[in-house]
């Protein structure tokens, strides 16, 4: 099957980074998975940048539930991004991927500042970007900096990578019987408050209109099969809600 997505934003959280749901730190195996699975996408032929957050090593919400300054809170998670960020371009570089850390925050030592139109000709000739340090601003979330990436770098589709298949009518850890979506509207989204993505970020693709496909990261080769068009997870755009069980009518 050939590509519908040549070029793609991708986020991960830091939590993907550490194996464990609720963990801490980095897992060289969980590291070791992700990084051949993007290499994979990457040798297809799709430019890929990757947004990815810093939950894994800092979380701010609950520095800053504990009394911490939510500023600096913020800034915190900014940098635990980082080291994300050089962790995952070591991984990948070993599986001869070209990439470049470019970050919000100056921290020219490790990483490039970021820079529109030098994040293009990055992709253009090639090479993978991982995008860290959210927006470079407290009170935004990675999803945020996920969502205003994408359409800097005029990127097909967003693709939000989570722990679960797609996104539910209710939780599905705690009912079985929750229903998938299988597309979407941002309105409903936006609606219901679903917490799979902030209502910043969904806001700034709707108004965009940048669609969003959120999959399970667990099942390999599903980032592979996003950018084949394989209508895997949910796709949040302006279509019609679809639900799983109900048969295909429409054509993302």
């Amino acid at each position: 099957m050939g590509l519908k997505h040549k070029r793609i934003l991708l986020k991960l959280s830091g939590e993907a980074l550490c194996g464990v749901p609720g963990g801490f730190g980095l897992e060289p195996k969980t590291l070791e998975t992700i990084s051949a699975e993007l290499a994979d996408v990457h040798s297809a032929g799709v430019e890929l940048g990757i947004v990815i957050g810093g939950g894994n090593i800092f979380r701010g919400l609950k520095g800053s539930a504990a009394g911490m300054d939510r500023a600096s809170v913020d800034y915190m998670g900014m940098l635990a991004t980082v080291i994300n960020g050089i962790a995952l371009q070591d991984a990948l570089e070993k599986h001869g991927v070209p990439t470049r850390v470019m970050t919000a925050l100056e921290v020219r030592s490790v990483a490039e500042p970021y820079i529109r139109r030098r994040a293009i000709r990055h992709m253009e000739k090639g090479r993978m970007l991982i995008f860290v340090a959210g927006t470079g601003n407290p009170y935004f979330s990675t999803d945020t900096a996920a969502a205003l990436r994408a359409m800097e770098i005029q990127a097909d589709l967003l693709c939000k990578a989570t722990k679960v298949e797609g996104v539910f009518d209710k939780d599905p850890h705690k009912f079985p019987d929750a229903n998938m979506y299988r597309r979407l509207s941002y309105d409903h989204f936006l609606q219901a408050r679903m917490g799979v993505m902030d209502s910043t970020a969904v806001t700034l693709c709707r108004d965009n209109r940048l669609p969003i496909r959120v999959f399970a990261l667990s099942t390999r080769g599903n980032i592979k099969r996003v950018v084949q068009g394989e209508p895997i997870g949910t796709l949040v755009s302006e279509v019609a809600d679809v639900f799983a069980s109900q048969p295909e009518t429409q054509a993302e």
